[in-house]
């Protein structure tokens, strides 16, 4: 069973109700910045044409999204489980302290993607950009899985100061170490083949949603971002 919704002149609060009160699959038409779209919900697929507002998919636990278009700030706040497919670009802070799930994003991300991002009773954050990242990329990282693939957008692959503050969970930057300033409590160096394993099938499914060829994309070094300390907040604040 599928539905349509059309979100012309609908609230945030008028479309969250129809998409809770509607059964199976759901076609979002006409969104026009409706904060919270698809928040908190499980065991659903939500289609959305036009451009979703802040907090899609906040909380979300299991159900499946997908934006024909950009989004805005805070995508998959704190999600706990399920999938968001962006065919666009997404602001700031995408991924906040997400803490299962996974995000595909074609385009690029704004500030902070993977901001307090961690791994939560088992889970595995992942997060893939296909574009470019703003500054702060995973700041204060504490689990899960970032990539930044560097496919599209001009400029360095990564903003200012990425990594600042983490302290958990892996990066992944489709360039070489050196095109990137790193701060002192994380180890960057080219990733080998057993690295790249372990998020080909995420890279994969990113192909997968939209077009991509997997062999061309893997065929680049890759930067793997690591922390090296247990404590990396003392080599931050505090002087040696």
């Amino acid at each position: 069973m599928s539905c349509e919704i059309n979100a012309r002149g609908l609230s945030a609060v008028e479309l969250g109700q129809r998409l809770e009160a509607a059964e199976g699959s759901v076609t979002v038409t006409e969104c026009l910045g409706q904060r919270f779209v698809g928040a908190g919900m499980d065991g659903r697929r939500i289609r959305i044409e036009g451009i979703p507002g802040n907090a899609l998919g906040a909380y979300l636990n299991g159900a499946a999204l997908e934006v024909c278009g950009n989004a805005q700030d805070a995508v998959g706040d704190t999600m706990n489980d399920g999938e968001i497919v962006i065919h666009g670009n997404v602001g700031d802070t995408a991924g906040y302290a997400m803490r299962g799930g996974k995000i595909y994003v074609e385009g690029s991300a704004g500030y902070r993607a993977g901001v307090h991002m961690k791994e939560y009773a088992g889970k595995l954050p992942v997060m893939v950009i296909g574009g470019r990242a703003g500054s702060f990329l995973g700041e204060y990282q504490a689990g899960g899985i970032l990539v930044v693939l560097g496919l599209s957008g001009r400029g360095p692959i990564a903003g200012n100061f990425p990594c600042t503050g983490m302290h958990g969970g892996r990066v992944f930057l489709r360039c070489r170490p050196e095109e990137l300033l790193f701060p002192q409590q994380v180890t960057a160096r080219l990733a080998g083949l057993e690295d790249l394993e372990a998020v080909r099938p995420y890279i994969k499914e990113f192909c997968g949603h939209f077009g991509k060829d997997l062999e061309e994309v893997l065929d680049a070094p890759f930067t793997l971002v690591t922390p090296d300390s247990r404590n990396p907040y003392r080599q931050m604040y505090v002087a040696n």
